[in-house]
């Protein structure tokens, strides 16, 4: 594994992230399918990108929150959806747009208490013990991590490895999120 030089120094103007300009991107890049690195692709544990980049942005998690609810509602997981959310610019955004699909869907949600942050292995020890011992109403989770990319990038993942192949290119539709359900955050 190769260390950074910038491992264990000061962070230098250069490197520092404009955090509105990344929420700003978030908010009003729009992917564009024909560019490959644009469309939503699930790699290890998620979708990867930076909104700078058109890569990660509102879009993608509106789709692919929509997908994992649709993918519950078609595999019967009528059980509660553990979402967790760890330190990086961009959680707060996304958080309100997975939150948004997710109850506009009927999802029961658990969060923290008081919106704390949620390391990744909380998020999978929580879905572990929720189904330790059912035969039905399983829950699955969402991660939303900086996990270990660039301090602009994010990563979006589901709790279950079926979800990762729901990736792809998305159908090209007039608007490609015509089939989004959503409630307004304040509703949510």
């Amino acid at each position: 594994m190769n260390v950074s030089p910038l491992a264990g120094e000061k962070a230098t103007q250069a490197t520092v992230v404009d955090v509105p300009r990344l929420i700003t991107a978030y908010y009003t890049e729009l992917p564009d399918a024909s560019v490959p690195a644009q469309r939503v692709v699930f790699g290890t544990s998620g979708h990867r990108g930076s909104a700078f980049e058109g890569t990660f942005n509102e879009w993608h998690v509106l789709a692919i929150s929509q997908a994992i609810c649709d993918y519950r509602k078609q595999r019967g997981i009528d059980g509660p959806l553990f979402l967790g959310i760890d330190t990086h610019a961009l959680f707060a955004p996304t958080f309100a747009s997975a939150l948004e699909v997710l109850a506009a869907n009927g999802v029961d949600v658990m969060i923290a208490e008081h919106d704390e942050y949620t390391p990744t292995p909380v998020i999978s020890h929580s879905i572990i013990t929720y189904n330790r011992g059912r035969t039905k109403g399983f829950a699955d989770g969402i991660v939303i991590t900086p996990s270990h990319n660039p301090p602009g990038g994010g990563l979006y993942g589901a709790g279950d490895s079926a979800l990762r192949r729901r990736g792809g290119t998305p159908r090209r539709r007039t608007n490609p999120l015509a089939a989004v359900i959503r409630y307004e955050h304040e509703d949510a």
